[in-house]
């Protein structure tokens, strides 16, 4: 600092630091001036802080802006994405008169067929292929709302005269099949003529998984096809346009009032994706989660700036002292100045954290599930600050308390006098900083179970890698000394007083280890997808087989085949143990079962990959009271038993089955697997279709297809193969997801390590300095700090590949349920590059502090 001494006595200090004929300013005010002062004498070392806090606040709050964008996106185009206020969903059947005109006294209703269905070319290009798709059969009012276009030009007016007369596929059956308008098309047993592209579709967000893309007929050509036959996986959509003010959740109140047995799931405006909706809730969590993990590491990168920057200011310091100004004032100086920082660096870093949805937008808007609602949204931008501000009070206070601990007779012994250690209040402080972080994370957290159980993992690992840092120190100091001087110069780094080792170790370790375990559950994932699961699934999935077609399947199916058919109903749980699902108070998170139609069947015994874990199958021949079998995982969630009854609508029709046994089932197995299998009494004598799983010899696999779509042109033909590999594109965008979050822990640590080769650039400095004097060449001295950093390096790499592979290991076996089978060598170049980084780094540092000239800088010595 700028001051100048004066022979007052100490107790003076506040006096003569005020202006002359001016009362003595206030404990805070003369910190804020003396915080100026050293602000403007410039900022050294806490650039730092200024770096480590930017990054990690522009992760959360780029994170959380993007989250906030495309949920108000959801919630904004809520009418657009469900293309009505309110729709009603039915199953394997369309809504009866009396409920189609208990809907329509409410408003506008429009009416429309979903269902899966194999598209064929009969003329032009696309003459004899085809490709599986999702069938739409609308009616003259589609859509409600939103604007549906034509390639080339065409709102929904020329859209409506298109379906009226023919098909309009989507832009992805023109550009796969190579179809043009005026094609002539199939669909089942009915045949179309193309005319018109589609190029813009407004509620398909609302759809979820679809299997192909789109091609939309008049509703009342339905029947042509043959696609809709009694059992047929079909669902009816009635949609329904409110009058202005209408609420649609009194609608749905009193529709569920008049017609509770109906079996219909209905939605509305305010939440037209729910699956959408909980796919970015989710990944938003874990993402904020990762990268306040980042911030975390960015918090040692603000423990090191502001204990090099105090370093530096040590003489200004105790200077202070020697004038009378106590340790509190000292504390609420750079406390001051710190929070101003770091103010400024959450600031800076929420304003580019905001600016996330534009950019993504910019590179990956095609891929976005739903158009985000662009906009700045204060609360995710407000966490960020936050969380920013407590991560650096949380780590500078430490330091900052040792400051101010600090005698004044440090001024007289150099660098050779240790810091004293901060007081309990401090450290409390630091704590409860730490803790609120963790509380408030939990609090806002979709699921605060897993949010505080990630947290608790994550301060697990930082405690582990801290054990490790401190670990390496003594290890290395026990080690006996190398004969050569380079080996030994290069070891007493690593355990000498002010070695970073510790620090590096704790934040380039979490970062590698971050990296290598999405590096080992990707590349696990991606062999079971191109391993595993092929060696264990059927090559064809055919669906809607019509119920007395099975036989002539059997026959058409190409010799030698592998074939498994299975009966397929859909229907929704409607009750648990005689209470309705609505009624539930609060159904567990994980219970997808309670969500949408299930896939029922039946079985004489126990299908094939599913054990019983209790209770007993039926007999053969039973036929008693309707019995049921369950997914034993569901019904543990459920808290259902063996014994207990459990509700089912199928085509409108109540069924209320007992539970009679629980079953584990092998759902990687790629087979057919049900949660609910019913006896076969209960359900033979209903409407269905079989499905089929088939494997023929691999010198019919490439005509498989024509030929079930010839056959059975009702039938659906599902190619294994594109399934998966919609499935890796899903995950693969997921994965750049989670791998830009990781990398803000990444580009922290290494930040760390620049703060940390600053931070001992004065001891450096003079190390070097004293060994040129002694002999030692500037190739020595390099090499000496390429084995230092060298061994580092390679010791981080190794903790993190471990620590990366053992938590994958958890995460693939124990959550997932999948095999541990990384590709070894990306995941181990992932942990190397780290490594390299670490290395270069350290020698571009110890290069410039070897470059500083021996005798000025003894001079100053």
């Amino acid at each position: 600092m700028n001051l100048e001494v004066r022979a007052e006595a100490p107790a003076t200090f506040a006096a003569s630091a005020g202006r002359e004929g001016a009362a003595p300013p206030g404990r805070w005010a003369l910190a804020a001036r003396l915080a100026r002062r050293e602000a403007r004498g410039g900022l050294g070392s806490l650039r730092l802080l200024l770096v480590c806090l930017f990054l990690g606040v522009v992760a959360l709050a780029g994170v959380g802006s993007l989250a906030a964008s495309i949920l108000a996106g959801l919630s904004r185009e809520g009418q657009t994405i469900l293309g009505a206020d309110l729709e009603v969903r039915l199953t394997q059947r369309m809504p009866t008169a009396a409920e189609r005109a208990g809907i329509a006294r409410f408003g506008d209703v429009s009416d429309s067929i979903r269902m899966r269905a194999m598209l064929r070319g009969l003329s032009g290009k696309a003459e004899g292929r085809q490709l599986l798709g999702e069938m739409k059969a609308v009616d003259g009012k589609w859509p409600l709302y939103g604007e549906a276009r034509l390639k080339g030009g065409g709102g929904n007016a020329e859209v409506r005269a298109a379906i009226a007369r023919g098909a309009v596929i989507g832009e992805a059956f023109a550009d796969q099949l190579g179809l043009a308008v005026g094609d002539r098309i199939a669909l089942g047993e009915g045949a179309f003529t193309v005319t018109g592209i589609l190029v813009q579709e407004p509620d398909k967000a609302a759809e979820g998984f679809t299997f192909g893309p789109s091609v939309l007929i008049p509703l009342d050509r339905v029947a042509a096809t043959g696609l809709v036959q009694p059992g047929s996986l079909y669902r009816s959509h009635t949609r329904l346009k409110l009058p202005p003010g209408t609420d649609p959740a009194d609608v749905r109140a009193a529709l569920e009032a008049e017609f509770p047995d109906a079996g219909w799931r209905i939605a509305d405006r305010r939440d037209g994706a729910p699956g959408i909706r909980r796919f970015v809730e989710r990944l938003a969590q874990f993402l904020t989660l990762v990268s306040l993990t980042a911030l975390a590491v960015a918090g040692i990168g603000v423990a090191d700036g502001v204990r090099s920057f105090l370093d530096r200011k040590s003489g200004s310091i105790a200077s202070l002292k020697t004038l009378g100004a106590s340790s509190g004032l000292i504390v609420r100086t750079y406390l001051l100045l710190i929070l101003a920082l770091g103010a400024l660096a959450a600031a800076v870093g929420a304003a580019v954290g905001a600016l996330v949805p534009w950019a993504v937008v910019a590179v990956a808007g095609d891929a976005m599930p739903v158009p985000p609602a662009l906009g700045i949204y204060p609360a995710p931008l407000l966490a960020a600050v936050t969380f920013g501000l407590l991560v650096a009070l949380a780590f500078a206070v430490p330091p900052l308390a040792r400051a101010g601990a600090l005698p004044a007779q440090r001024i007289f012994r150099g660098v050779a006098e240790p810091w004293p250690w901060p007081g309990r209040r401090a450290l409390a402080l630091s704590s409860g900083a730490g803790l609120l972080v963790v509380a408030l994370a939990v609090w806002q957290a979709p699921e605060p179970l897993f949010a505080f159980a990630f947290a608790a993992a994550a301060a697990g690992i930082f405690l582990l890698l801290w054990a490790l840092g401190l670990g390496i120190r003594r290890l290395a100091a026990a080690l006996p000394r190398p004969r050569r001087a380079l080996l030994r110069l290069a070891l007493a780094n690593l355990h000498r007083p002010g070695a970073m080792t510790g620090q590096l170790v704790v934040a380039l370790g979490l970062g590698l280890s971050l990296f290598a375990t999405l590096a080992v559950v990707e590349t696990s994932f991606n062999a079971e997808l191109r391993r595993t699961i092929p060696d264990r699934a059927p090559a064809f999935f055919v669906l809607d087989i019509p119920k007395e077609e099975a036989a002539r399947f059997r026959a058409t199916v190409p010799g030698g085949s592998e074939i498994r058919m299975v009966p397929s109903l859909r229907g929704p749980i409607t009750a648990l143990r005689g209470t309705p699902v609505a009624e539930l108070a609060s159904p567990p998170e994980g219970a997808w079962i309670l969500r949408g139609d299930r896939g029922l069947t039946f079985s004489a015994s126990v299908p094939e990959g599913n054990r019983l874990v209790a209770g007993r199958w039926w007999p053969p021949g039973y036929s008693g009271p309707p019995l049921v079998s369950m997914d034993a995982e569901q019904a543990g969630l459920l808290g259902l038993r063996v014994g207990d009854s459990i509700g089912v609508s199928v085509l409108g029709a109540e069924l209320t089955a007992t539970i009679a046994s629980l079953r584990e089932i092998q759902w990687d197995s790629l087979g057919f697997n049900f949660v609910l299998v019913f006896d076969p009494a209960t359900l033979a004598d209903a409407p269905f279709t079989w499905m089929a799983t088939v494997t023929p010899p691999p010198a019919a696999e490439a005509g498989f297809t024509a030929r079930m779509a010839e056959a059975f042109p009702t039938a659906s033909v599902v190619r294994v193969k594109d399934v998966v590999g919609q499935v890796g594109a899903l995950l693969g965008q997921v994965g750049i997801a989670v791998r830009a979050a990781a990398s803000v822990a990444i580009l922290a640590g290494l930040a760390v390590l620049v703060g940390a080769i600053a931070a001992q650039a004065r001891s450096r400095i003079y190390d070097g300095v004293i060994m040129k004097t002694l002999g030692a060449t500037r190739r020595q001295l390099l090499l000496s700090a390429g084995l230092e950093y060298a061994v580092l390096g390679l010791l981080v790499a190794g903790i993190a590949l471990l620590l990366g592979s053992v938590l994958a290991w958890l995460v693939l076996t124990r959550v997932l349920e999948l095999g541990f089978q990384p590709d070894w060598g990306v995941v181990v170049a992932t942990v190397m590059a780290g490594a390299l980084a670490t290395i270069l780094l350290g020698l571009l540092g110890a290069a410039r502090a070897l470059g500083a000239p021996v005798a000025a800088t003894l001079r100053d010595l």
